[in-house]
């Protein structure tokens, strides 16, 4: 199954032809998204059914239409040269034809057979290039809005219950939703994945061509290597740097778990074990600020806020995220007895600054300008700005100190030409899946506006749970699970949000932003919980381990993605503040509710947790996350003692356990 930014073009043997085609078209649409960004903002009618055109095209390129690892032939082409075609036209027909569009009262027959046209083509790349799971949501959605007795499949209407019934709609309305307005196709999904996702995908790229991973791995060995079980707490740094920039939990599994899932096994961590650290700590890099994939650019959308805000308030729940699968690889670490690597084998910190520093300008000029009040995309196009001059003026310099001639410099040049144009293809490659989710995604949101089933999936959510908010969020998680399974993380969060956000802030009274983060939250949950854990099975075929296995281990290292969200419910004035005094307490609680959790886990923290000390700490536990001040305050002297205790016993007897954390 293909997932955001997990594409593999090259599984297909393409001819030459093809593989310049794929470069010209990628470098094309990357420098017309970075025109738009930075030289001439474009309209959405504009924007985003050209981007789809493009998309379109590089999808039907990149992926033939019997699948990888099958050459297409003459029957390939048969089938794909007239969808190539038809990707073209379905970009450019609304640009093309916007003042007869937006001055007719009812669409024209060509509208409406081009409008179909467009979401055949859209479906079909879907398929290519996320998977089939998506095609066949977007298939669905598109049957129930012609169910109904006035709709074009009346008989679909027997089939469903009384209360998903509704009138049913014909091919024309059905057609000019989809491809006429800026509710279905060309809605808010594809808008976000054709301005910010895309400008930022490719600041990744440009990062990645550069060498920005490579030195994020190695301070991340630096900083931690020489601890117990430095190798894997490197995973976890390693991919809190790599996640935040490229916002794709496998990616980042494939990335930095090249490197630390041998040394981690090196070290002493089982197969199935280290498969799994790196899993669950490439999960977080999609909630991990500053680009936190494409989920924190759609919430700015949906929700109205600020991206920057979004940012700011997300920074605590993700280092929480981070801070549990660290305690708990630490706890892992010292319970088999492991040791650091021997420095000798380590990079050294000031080594790996002077060669790598100018990485970290970007970073800063992007934190910069968003804190500056710059729109993502306007943010994006300089941060791309700022990598290219930092990287140019760092190889400037090393160039200098070696002595420059003319050739040395026609050399750089061309080094410094091709990695531009690579980074440029990379971006575009990359976008191509995420890009074509967005645009089924806006299939279903235009479905849901015509028909009113989000209304509808509400009440049914309340009357499955009762009105009980926490049997509402187990239904949440349930619901993000089966559509991870067929989905990748953005999608995912689109469906879900649509279908539940009115029940969870109508109803339950949750507010807008953290009902949105509850559900960004859940809908990670895919890459890390058998059945189907897409970033578990990343991390197994690279360590070698058994899939299922490895994705129990990656789980098991998850849990804050599970446990922090409900913090969020219970404990509003964390993401929405509140009195100072309040806001503290509820950052110390949330701290030492995960860290109790992890000992409860492991049965361990300081040194082994006698059986009645966990049973003790549970119900502490659930205090901690009570909305409750008084409750609170009784659960967490209880946890504090249990936790004393445990490092009093430490002390004491010192062979009885491990050294203290």
């Amino acid at each position: 199954m293909t997932t955001e930014n997990d594409i593999n073009p090259e599984a297909v043997a393409q001819p030459r032809i093809v593989l310049r085609a794929i470069m010209l078209i990628g470098i094309a649409l990357s420098l017309f998204q970075l025109w738009a960004a930075g030289v001439q903002p474009l309209g959405l009618f504009f924007q985003r059914p050209i981007h789809l055109g493009f998309v379109l095209v590089l999808c039907f390129l990149i992926f033939p239409v019997f699948g990888p690892g099958r050459p297409r032939g003459p029957l390939g082409w048969a089938i794909d040269g007239p969808l190539i075609l038809c990707g073209i036209a379905a970009g450019a027909w609304v640009p093309l034809n916007i003042d007869t569009i937006a001055n007719q009262i009812f669409p024209r027959q060509i509208d409406v057979w081009m409008g179909v046209l467009t979401i055949f083509v859209v479906l079909e790349g879907a398929r290519r290039a996320v998977g089939l799971g998506m095609t066949i949501i977007g298939a669905v959605f598109l049957a129930y809005a012609f169910a109904g007795n006035r709709g074009e499949l009346p008989f679909l209407a027997d089939w469903m219950p009384g209360i998903l019934n509704h009138r049913g709609y014909s091919l024309d309305r059905v057609a000019s939703q989809m491809t006429l307005g800026a509710e279905g196709i060309f809605g808010i999904p594809l808008g976000v994945a054709a301005t910010f996702v895309f400008i930022f995908v490719l600041f990744g790229a440009f990062l990645e061509a550069t060498g920005a991973g490579k030195f994020f791995i190695d301070l991340a060995y630096a900083a931690t290597g020489r601890q117990r079980g430095g190798p894997a707490k490197a995973a976890v740094i390693a991919s809190a740097g790599m996640g935040s920039i490229s916002g794709s939990a496998i990616a980042n599994v494939v990335t930095t778990g090249a490197f630390t899932i041998p040394l981690m096994k090196k070290l002493g961590y089982r197969p199935a074990q280290a498969g799994g650290i790196e899993a669950a700590a490439s999960t977080g890099g999609q909630i991990m600020p500053p680009l936190m994939g494409a989920g924190a650019f759609l919430m700015s959308e949906f929700t109205r806020m600020p991206y920057v805000d979004i940012v700011l308030i997300s920074i605590f729940p993700a280092v929480l995220y981070f801070g549990i699968v660290y305690l708990l690889v630490h706890i892992a670490a010292v319970k088999q007895g492991m040791t650091g690597l021997p420095s000798a084998e380590l990079p050294r910190t000031r080594a790996v600054l002077a060669e790598g520093w100018h990485f970290l300008l970007p970073l800063v000029a992007l934190i910069a300008l968003l804190v500056a009040g710059y729109s993502p995309m306007r943010v994006g196009f300089y941060a791309i700005l700022s990598i290219m001059a930092a990287a140019a003026a760092r190889a400037l310099w090393s160039f200098a100190a070696r002595g420059p001639t003319m050739s040395g410099f026609v050399a750089l040049c061309r080094t410094g030409i091709r990695l531009t144009l690579d980074a440029l293809e990379l971006g575009a490659r990359n976008a191509v899946a995420v890009s074509m989710a967005c645009a089924v995604a806006g299939i279903i949101v235009g479905v849901v506006g015509l028909t009113g089933l989000g209304l509808k999936f509400s009440a049914m959510m309340i009357a499955f749970s009762g009105g009980n908010l926490l049997l509402a969020l187990l239904l949440v998680v349930i619901a993000s699970l089966i559509l991870g399974m067929g989905l990748p993380v953005t999608a995912a969060y689109i469906v879900l949000i649509i279908l539940v956000g009115p029940a969870l802030t109508e109803e339950f009274g949750i507010p807008l932003l953290i009902a949105h983060l509850v559900v960004f939250w859940y809908s990670q949950d895919s890459n890390v919980t058998p059945p189907v854990a897409l970033a578990g099975f990343a991390g197994a075929a690279i360590a070698g381990s058994k899939p299922m296995e490895t994705s129990v281990q990656a789980w098991k290292y998850a849990k804050g993605l599970y446990l922090i969200p409900l913090f969020m419910v219970f404990n509003e004035e964390i993401i929405l503040g509140g009195p100072v005094l309040l806001v503290l307490w509820s950052g110390l609680i949330a701290i030492l509710g995960l860290v109790a959790f992890a000992a409860v886990l492991e049965a361990f923290l300081f040194r082994p947790l006698q059986l009645w000390m966990r049973v003790l700490l549970l119900p502490g536990i659930v205090a901690l996350f009570w909305p409750s001040l008084t409750v609170e305050i009784a659960g967490a002297a209880l946890v504090v003692a249990l936790l004393a205790l445990n490092f009093a016993q430490s002390r004491r007897d010192p062979d009885g356990g491990v050294a203290a954390v």
